[in-house]
């Protein structure tokens, strides 16, 4: 056939029923099917194939066919319509634009799997009256529609709380889209959020959906909401008080349907008062607010925490491991400043290192076993260190650890290698 010579791969069918058994066989791309079939009508196969083969596009053709008969068609689920002859090129163009379609919704199908996410709950471990509290509150904030604003420390799993909200939810089965605030310049992050139209500015060749588009329906994500600029600021508001937008670019108003989840390391209340951020958009996203606790708050949880993340690592690795008495004392004695993603980091190195089925002392960092063993003189204060000297530790730490890559140290830490930047120039850290 002509189609095979330009590249397509074709498998005739003589009749109705041939090809809804070679359709089944097979599970074509396009199907090219005749009105007039010598067993059965065309729309009869078609009405089979759409119920067999739903991913298929089909395409009709009839030399006998009115316009009534392509509306029929394409009713019934036909993705077109073509009255024969027709010009072979044009054949190919209208098979391609078939292909076309398949692939968009594939691809939609693939981002709604990807953007829907499971319930977590097996990940949130602890029993401590702080912990406990988190729940509680995660479990009377998800079901409502209501902003929540989620704040604490690096590592202490504000995106995992996020997640947990929107999948016991209403909006469960709908996207959750996260938004790196501090990892885009303004422009791109306006581009990111609302869209852009076709020449909004250079290099937008073309329109662009927002992610806020995307989340419709569902839960935008805004990590990191500390690090947007005033201007951003003021987008998001009209956004939270009217569920309308514009396309960079655009004049048209574009009304969506998202919930809003929002979270910070930063102190927002000591930005409005400082005016790096708006008083009325703080009030709109902390709605409802959870604060999640650092790890030295909640000591009694690192037993529990270790245990769990040595099941799941492994399980993965396919080998069981304990954690020795000393190395428990160990870990229930260190401060944790980078929080839960310190300990899981802690716990996957030393499954790693331990050849055995007991983790030892000598499996754990070498920071960790010198803090746990640094002498106390019994008349000496007690000298604690404060929040700011021990995130300067932990990311000096981390970022020897990582070899001075500035964004393998950000990805250990959690954070955008922009945010780390700016809290290596912070702490005098930059070379």
């Amino acid at each position: 056939m002509e189609l095979s010579r330009s590249g397509f791969e074709v498998t005739p069918a003589g009749t109705g029923q041939e090809a809804i058994r070679s359709a089944a066989r097979l599970d074509p791309a396009v199907v090219l099917l005749d009105l007039r079939l010598p067993d059965v009508d065309g729309l009869e196969v078609l009405k089979v194939l759409r119920e067999q083969n739903p991913a298929s596009e089909v395409i009709m053709l009839s030399g006998h066919g009115t316009i009534d008969t392509a509306i029929e068609s394409v009713r019934k689920g036909a993705f077109d319509f073509i009255a024969m002859p027709c010009p072979l090129d044009e054949l190919e163009v209208r098979i391609q634009r078939a292909l076309e379609r398949q692939s968009l919704r594939q691809h939609a199908r693939l981002m709604e799997r990807g953007l829907t996410i499971p319930d977590l709950g097996y990940c949130f471990v602890g029993d401590s009256p702080a912990f406990r509290k988190v729940l509680h509150l995660i479990e009377r904030a998800a079901p409502s529609h209501s902003a929540v604003l989620i704040s604490g420390e690096t590592g202490t799993g504000k995106e995992m709380v996020a997640k947990l909200l929107h999948a016991r939810s209403p909006r469960h089965g709908k996207p959750f889209v996260t938004v790196e605030c501090a990892a885009l310049q303004e422009s791109l992050l306006q581009s990111e959020l609302f869209g852009h139209e076709r020449g909004a500015f250079t290099g937008a060749e073309r329109a662009k959906p927002g992610l806020f588009e995307v989340a419709n329906g569902g839960t935008i994500f805004l990590d990191e909401i500390g690090e947007v600029s005033q201007a951003t600021q003021v987008k998001l508001l009209r956004v939270l008080d009217t569920s309308t937008f514009r396309h960079v670019g655009g004049t048209s108003e574009i009304r969506v349907d998202v919930r809003f989840i929002a979270a910070t390391n930063r102190d927002l209340s000591s930005m409005v008062r400082q005016g790096l951020f708006r008083e009325d958009l703080f009030y709109r996203l902390r709605t409802i607010e959870i604060l999640l606790p650092p790890l030295r708050e909640r000591r009694q949880d690192v037993d529990l925490l270790a245990g769990h993340f040595l099941a799941r690592m492994g399980e993965r690795l396919g080998a069981e491991r304990r954690v020795s008495p000393a190395a428990a004392e160990i870990l229930r004695s260190h401060a944790w400043p980078g929080n839960v993603r310190e300990l899981q980091h802690v716990i996957e190195a030393a499954m790693v290192l331990c050849e055995g089925g007991e983790i030892l002392p000598e499996h754990l960092p070498a920071s960790l076993r010198v803090s746990a063993t640094a002498p106390q003189r019994p008349d000496a204060p007690l000298r604690l260190q404060t929040l700011e000297e021990v995130e300067r530790e932990h990311i000096q730490r981390t970022l020897e650890a990582a070899g001075g890559h500035r964004g393998n140290a950000a990805r250990i830490l959690g954070i955008s290698e922009r945010n780390l930047y700016r809290k290596l120039n912070d702490y005098k850290l930059l070379p």
